[in-house]
């Protein structure tokens, strides 16, 4: 009888993916565009919401929105609250979907992916009122991935291990954390998915992203 394999080398039989950054062109592209408009800063932006933070006994307008505990209104009315003089966030849903734009190359290996018998997942940190916004960025969403956990709709975000655990859930037939690489652009999200279990793939860019997920599945 041969000895049980190593969780580390199960082979993988799923790719879960993040949305923004990843499938889109970078984030970053779509906030320069906000701060060109509107003359906010990033830097004015953060401390906006920092005092927003603390002025909520540490509740994060942020992660409360992607959490969907409050609505992209009272999102913006705080915020808009913290930052100084009449400085308001009324274009940011406009400006922010006008500059992001499907990454081909990705979107194409992901759907590539699915055609070589890969089980396909889409984990994403969003906003409940933006959801008709991103899906149409990608119209062939659900003919790729067969689960879409969305944050803003099941009251968790990551890098929260419950986020995870509940996406292997819904794909459901035994699939294990080891079983599964993920791909996000945002590091510590990444680290999470390692803390679970699952291998990672930090993405920088397409053929950084795609020469390592193909390493990973070999």
């Amino acid at each position: 009888m041969s000895a049980a394999r190593p969780a580390q080398d199960r082979a993988v039989r799923a790719v879960i993916s993040d949305f923004g950054g990843v499938l889109t062109t970078p984030l970053i592209e779509s906030f320069a565009a906000y701060q060109e408009h509107s003359g906010i800063s990033p830097s004015q932006l953060a401390e906006a919401m920092q005092r927003a933070t603390d002025a909520w006994d540490g509740r994060h307008p942020l992660y409360e929105l992607e959490k969907g505990t409050i609505t992209e209104a009272e999102f913006l009315r705080r915020v808009e609250q913290a930052l100084e003089g009449d400085l308001t966030l009324d274009s940011l849903r406009r400006l922010y979907f006008d500059n992001l734009h499907p990454n081909e190359p990705m979107i194409d290996f992901m759907r590539r992916l699915k055609e070589r018998g890969l089980r396909m997942a889409m984990l994403t940190n969003n906003v409940r009122e933006w959801e008709p916004h991103w899906r149409a960025k990608l119209p062939d969403i659900d003919a790729i991935f067969e689960v879409v956990v969305d944050s803003a709709f099941v009251g968790m975000r990551k890098p929260d291990p419950a986020i995870y655990e509940l996406t292997l859930e819904r794909m459901g037939d035994g699939l294990r954390a080891e079983e599964c690489v993920f791909v996000d652009d945002v590091d510590v999200n990444c680290e999470a998915a390692r803390a679970v279990g699952m291998r990672a793939v930090h993405f920088k860019n397409s053929e950084q992203a795609i020469v390592e997920l193909e390493t990973v599945l070999d």
